[in-house]
């Protein structure tokens, strides 16, 4: 890793794992003339997945000290960051310290801040295909295929107390990975210990394949696995049938997306209505760049946004 220099400019980092590849980096000075940021640049850091908790302390520490470095967006290393520098921050939202992980830097009055943005973002994105009242109508149900920090983000969002009876029947969470299985466990029954969730550790596809099969109508299938990204293939198997009159979101908005095109191609049949990640990843970037430039995102501000990243997607 090679830190980058002292800013010249006021400068918003993204902390990723191949930030080049992100089509933040077309849209973000397109972004900067709408918002009316003056001068302001974004730069990648790239670490690799895991990176040694030296090298995150390293990355925040300059962040922190550099006087033009005004904050950052954190995609992989969210967990990671967190457990190695949260020492360093003189803030952590309540997201934060729930669930382990920061997507957000920021400073504000000489103090470094670190929010988890996720909860936010995920919950603003279903709110744009997810009908209000949708669960209590018809008694549909989860399937959350991945159990990393989008997925804790979203049936966070989704089992929310505050959303009385207006949650899914039942949530099923599957991951080829035990542990992050346990956190997230221990998380949503922080969130709603009332919900009925299960979890599942599975070796490969055909598991979630007969999950998928056993979910009522009107469900909501999510590929939060990142596999259709950075990793080839599906979580499901090409057998796959998705539920009659349901909801699938492929959290991927950019890549092979695999999984997405499984379900196009039973869309009609299946009467299902298609999401990818675009909106969520608008969404995503949106709520950090408010936070590190201490902006309001309105409704009006979004739909700029949102205009001008169509038009290049």
């Amino acid at each position: 890793m090679n830190l980058p220099e002292k800013a010249n400019v006021p400068t918003m980092y993204f902390i990723g794992v191949t930030t080049t590849k992100s089509s933040i980096m077309e849209l973000f000075p397109e972004w900067v003339k709408a918002l009316g940021l003056k001068d302001v640049v974004l730069k990648g850091i790239d670490l690799e997945i895991h990176a040694d908790p030296e090298e995150y302390r390293e990355v925040v520490e300059f962040i922190k000290n550099d006087e033009l470095s005004f904050g950052a967006l954190v995609t992989t290393h969210k967990i990671d960051l967190y457990e190695a520098a949260k020492d360093l921050f003189d803030f952590l939202d309540p997201y934060a310290q729930m669930f382990g992980e920061l997507s957000s830097i920021s400073k504000r009055s000489g103090e470094l801040r670190g929010h988890a943005k996720d909860p936010i973002s995920s919950s603003l994105a279903l709110k744009r295909f997810v009908p209000d009242g949708y669960w209590k109508s018809h008694g549909g149900e989860l399937l959350l295929l991945g159990a990393g920090g989008s997925a804790i983000a979203i049936s966070s969002a989704l089992l929310d107390k505050e959303h009385g009876d207006n949650i899914p029947h039942r949530v099923d969470i599957t991951d080829i990975n035990e542990h992050r299985l346990a956190e997230t466990e221990q998380i949503l029954r922080k969130v709603n210990p009332d919900a009925k969730v299960e979890y599942h550790l599975i070796t490969g596809s055909e598991e979630n394949g007969r999950l998928l099969e056993g979910l009522n109508p009107h469900s909501l299938v999510i590929n939060a696995t990142g596999m259709g990204k950075d990793r080839p293939g599906s979580p499901l198997p090409d057998s796959a049938k998705f539920p009659q009159d349901s909801l699938v979101w492929e959290l991927n908005y950019r890549g092979e997306r695999d999984f997405m095109y499984q379900a196009l191609a039973q869309k009609d049949e299946g009467n299902l209505h298609v999401e990818d990640g675009w909106i969520y990843f608008l969404h995503g970037w949106t709520q950090v760049i408010a936070e590190v430039f201490d902006i309001e995102m309105d409704g009006e501000r979004f739909d700029r946004i949102e205009q001008l990243s169509n038009e290049t997607r």
